[in-house]
């Protein structure tokens, strides 16, 4: 994993270190990243110092999007008091409407050792907030919200946890258009099973839901059964199963199922797709006009007569 370098359109820029003189871009121009050393000791810059310096040195009232960076010992410690500053602050900053948690690179922290919170405050604390995202499994918590205005939503983990999936399949979010999810392995605490992704295979309550990825996942084959014959894939504009484990079963069930052929974008980067199903996906739906991703394909390195499954997903620890 490596930082953000766009986010909501916008280029990241990151906001400088205490004591680092740098010429600042103009509010509304970037998403703003705010980070500290995440490996430094009890001298060094908390990241809640970090957010007073930049509260009180850029308009406020002008920033668009704001990119959670790495913080203190993310291995060994939670944002709560991060999450508690920035929803703090939440009335200085009114125009904004796309906010990061957690964008840490793999040499900061690796994924799946990111101690994550409860994100729900900053939900609450921006009603006006359109897209929202979060890097992280460890200790997320995302209890069931209604949020009129948020459009996209993205959890990215090695290990997704059912009750976040629960939190997120409960939640009652009818402007949300774009949905990603990586859900991870076992090894790293993805425990839901199939029938915890059922509210968004029916769609019923994300009904302006056009994008869908549910990816990074160790149990592909079963996602792809499921999506299938879902409601949902019906009026879908792109689906995204990359960075899994898919396989002939799972990509056999999916061309058996409804017609994809009304999709933009069919993503299915990282998968263990025989050279003979990469071909009869790439002419059954490239010649309706669907967008295919069959890179990254992984099939020879798949030991079929192995007693246990070394497929792996793209993102794991």
């Amino acid at each position: 994993m490596s930082n953000l370098q766009e986010f909501h359109g916008l280029p990241v820029f990151d906001f400088p270190e205490a004591g680092e003189k740098a010429e600042l871009p103009a509010a509304a121009a970037v998403a703003w990243r705010i980070a500290v050393d995440g490996y430094g000791d009890s001298e060094d810059e908390e990241w809640e110092d970090a957010f007073k310096r930049f509260v009180a040195t850029v308009d406020t009232t002008a920033v668009r999007a704001l990119v959670v960076g790495v913080w203190k010992e993310a291995y060994d410690s939670g944002p709560d008091s991060l999450i508690a500053a920035v929803a703090g602050a939440g009335e200085r900053f009114p125009a904004l409407r796309a906010l990061f948690l957690g964008d840490i690179s793999f040499d900061e922290c690796e994924i799946s050792w990111i101690n994550q919170g409860h994100v729900n405050p900053l939900l609450d604390a921006f009603p006006l907030l359109e897209e929202f995202g979060v890097r992280g499994g460890q200790a997320l918590v995302f209890e069931p919200v209604r949020h009129e205005r948020l459009r996209s939503l993205t959890v990215e983990t090695g290990g997704l946890g059912r009750e976040v999936v629960q939190g997120i399949a409960s939640s009652d979010l009818p402007a949300l258009e774009h949905l990603d999810l990586w859900l991870g392995t076992s090894e790293y605490g993805a425990d839901a099973g199939i029938q915890e992704f059922e509210p968004f295979f029916s769609g019923v309550r994300l009904p302006r839901l056009t994008h869908l990825a549910l990816r990074n996942s160790d149990m592909q084959d079963v996602v792809a059964r499921s999506l299938a014959g879902a409601p949902v894939v019906g009026r879908l504009e792109s689906l995204d199963l990359s960075m899994g484990t898919l396989s002939d079963e799972g990509a056999e069930a999916l061309l058996n199922g409804q017609p994809l052929t009304h999709l933009k974008k069919l993503n299915l980067h990282h998968h263990y797709l025989s050279e003979s199903m990469v071909e009869r996906i790439a002419t059954t739906l490239g010649a309706s006009g669907v967008e295919v991703d069959l890179s990254e394909s992984l099939f020879s390195e798949w030991d079929r007569n192995s007693d246990w499954d070394n497929r792996y997903v793209s993102v794991g620890e």
